[in-house]
């Protein structure tokens, strides 16, 4: 790969896990788009939230992912919400390879149920919280992605593997 591959999704897709793994699959470095602001700014990303508003860790996240996109091949794990702005879906389209990774809502609640550090789901009932996420930005992740890969039914590793299979048949093809 000589570009960026972008890994997409809601929060508890496996971006992050998947990522890793993926990136040592094929030995590019890996990045958190998440963990480049938390870094940048010296706050965590709830803090962020609470002071600034999802407005403005949305700008922190849309300048990260301009500095990524210019930056060498790696594997990149987004923030489930940095598809929400056109101008980061047109940088994602057209500065790199996108992997949309697909979880049912039950795998979502499944996974997302034992991290407190995810400030969108800090409310009453999670589950709608996340069912109105994923009607809210499927599309938008759809229309992202180079590629899609379900993640329901396989751990991070099979997961990882099942990336790296498709973007193989895709180079090849």
């Amino acid at each position: 790969m000589t570009q960026p591959i972008f890994l997409v999704g809601p929060m508890g897709a496996g971006k992050s896990t998947i990522g890793k793994l993926l990136a040592a699959q094929l030995g590019l470095p890996f990045a958190d788009s998440d963990k480049v602001i938390e870094d940048r700014t010296g706050a965590d990303i709830p803090w962020i939230f609470d002071v600034e508003g999802e407005a403005g860790f949305r700008r922190r996240e849309s300048a990260v992912l301009r500095d990524l996109c210019t930056g060498e091949p790696q594997v990149i794990a987004t923030g489930g919400g940095i598809v929400l702005i056109p101008e980061n879906r047109a940088l994602l389209k057209n500065h790199g390879f996108v992997v949309y990774l697909r979880a049912g809502l039950d795998q979502l609640v499944e996974r997302t149920s034992k991290n407190s550090n995810r400030p969108l789901l800090q409310v009453a009932d999670p589950r709608e919280k996340l069912q109105e996420i994923l009607q809210q930005r499927a599309s938008f992740y759809d229309d992202v992605a180079d590629l899609v890969c379900d993640t329901d039914d396989c751990t991070p590793k099979q997961a990882a593997q099942l990336v790296v299979d498709r973007l193989m048949a895709v180079s090849a093809g």
